[in-house]
């Protein structure tokens, strides 16, 4: 999912009437804490205001003594000495300038931030199902977009009209679009922007063999939905531009293809809407935190899917709603550290309260990695290759290889950086030589760039063209 393994605290699993868990924590009655966040607010900002004043005048003056003068005995031009000074202050003030205008807008409260305290502050008052419609009703207004109803139909008269956009690709396979996306700019670790076109470039591999479509975003589309929850309304506006895709893939960026022969099962999906990894279990029993995964799960394009996302989408916003959300939902689920809301509990939390809504059409997937974690396979890669062969998807070959709380692009992680940027290396080869070897090459070693030949070239390079069988190549004997 991109953004767990953020050290573990255990919280406090819970029910409630009706079948719904309750929305909120409980708090002592008071003000609510917006009204003294806002004041706060207000203060700093005039404050800030005083400053930029102050700093104005500043610039003036430089300015006009760089240009008459300050008295008429100074020489009509500066010393190096002065111009040094000069450019030294008007740098300061620029910095200054950035740290004050840096400071007003990220964390100031929004309109859905006001309209919705008074409701949150309250909901302690309500029982479980009362505290459930009043959260909804508190930070419902914030939309994904306008509502679009009946877009079955619609998509349907669409691919009826537009014969040329078919809804499945050559052999009559659905039609996928995998989404993949990184932040707009440069990693704070360079070496993470290495890593990112390693991840894309793998990407681009296994969507090449499998007739797979593919986008890499880079733009917020909704300010609010920054950071873990981007990813929302970037889905949305893909289905609804592209209604011949039957299929919505996303994929975390610190997430690798490691069995590049591996198909998905889709008949197997033909009667659900959301493909995602985790244990039944974990989900209904422990009410985990962990219980399920989004750094790569499936959404088919239809009108049940853009209402998930629209009853996922209000503990989004940034602020308020989602630190007071984050409350709630680490008060509410097994193992959940103390942090701001995030995607991923947020749907296991939504899927939790409205089981009978929305299960029907999720199936919860576990019988190949459609995400595995990381640390328990990087170092089996080997053994892989000993033992077993490509297309298998599960722990004998991994489908997918997931880095969850490496953050190779960031500044922090849950794991050693070396140690994450080593194991993503030896990902990034072990999927690399099943391409190579397409070609009669293979890296020297898991941990090398370096490449060697394992199959002499042929005077008939067409005969071995027709004879090939890619899943037969993407083998680990040479």
């Amino acid at each position: 999912m991109g953004q767990e393994g953020m050290g573990y605290s255990s919280g406090k699993a819970g029910g409630g009437g009706g079948g719904a868990l309750p929305m909120t924590a409980a708090r002592a009655r008071g003000a609510s804490p917006l009204s003294t966040h806002h004041r706060s607010r207000k203060i700093s900002r005039t404050f800030n205001n005083v400053k930029i004043t102050v700093l104005c005048g500043l610039v003036t003056i430089l300015v006009l003594r760089g240009t008459i003068g300050l008295n008429l005995s100074l020489p009509s031009q500066p010393s190096d000495a002065d111009a040094l000074a000069g450019a030294k202050a008007v740098e300061d003030i620029d910095r200054i300038l950035r740290e004050i205008r840096s400071d007003s807008d990220p964390s100031d409260p929004t309109d859905s931030d006001l309209d919705s305290s008074s409701v949150l502050s309250n909901a302690t008052a309500l029982n479980s199902s009362e505290a459930a419609a009043a959260y909804a009703a508190a930070v419902g207004n914030h939309a994904l977009g306008p509502n679009v109803s009946g877009w079955d139909e619609q998509r349907r008269r669409w691919l009826a009209q537009n014969k040329g956009f078919p809804a499945t690709v050559p052999g009559g396979k659905p039609r996928i679009l995998l989404v993949t996306g990184s932040q707009p700019g440069p990693c704070d670790n360079p070496l993470g922007d290495h890593y990112l076109l390693k991840s894309t470039k793998n990407k681009i591999d296994y969507c090449r063999f499998h007739d797979i479509e593919i986008v890499h975003n880079l733009a917020h589309l909704d300010n609010e939905l920054a950071g873990y929850w981007a990813k929302l309304p970037l889905l949305r506006r893909l289905m609804l531009s592209h209604p011949e895709v039957e299929w919505i893939w996303w994929m975390d960026s610190d997430a690798l293809f490691t069995d590049m022969a591996f198909e998905l099962p889709l008949s197997r999906y033909d009667n659900h809407n959301l493909i995602i990894h985790g244990y039944h279990d974990l989900l209904f029993e422990k009410h985990s935190w962990i219980a399920l995964n989004t750094g790569s799960f499936l959404f088919r394009n239809c009108q049940w899917s853009l209402d998930l996302l629209a009853a996922w989408a209000p503990m989004g916003p940034k602020g308020f709603i989602r630190e007071e959300a984050g409350k709630i939902l680490t008060a509410y689920l097994k193992g959940r550290p103390a942090f701001e809301a995030d995607d991923q509990s947020a749907l296991i939390y939504l899927l939790l309260s409205q089981k009978e809504k929305w299960m029907d059409k999720v199936y919860i997937e576990n019988s190949y990695y459609l995400h595995g974690f990381w640390a328990g396979l990087v170092d089996k890669y080997e053994e892989m290759m000993e033992n077993h062969h490509p297309g298998l998807g599960d722990e004998r070959w991994p489908f997918v290889t997931h880095f969850v709380g490496c953050k190779p692009c960031g500044s922090y992680g849950d794991y050693p950086v070396d140690r994450c940027l080593k194991s993503m290396e030896r990902a990034f080869n072990f999927a690399d030589n099943q391409v190579l070897r397409l070609y009669g090459f293979a890296h020297k070693g898991l941990e090398s760039p370096k490449i060697k030949r394992i199959r002499s070239q042929t005077t008939k390079p067409i005969n071995d063209k027709e004879n090939l069988d890619v899943k037969a190549k993407m083998s680990t004997t040479s």
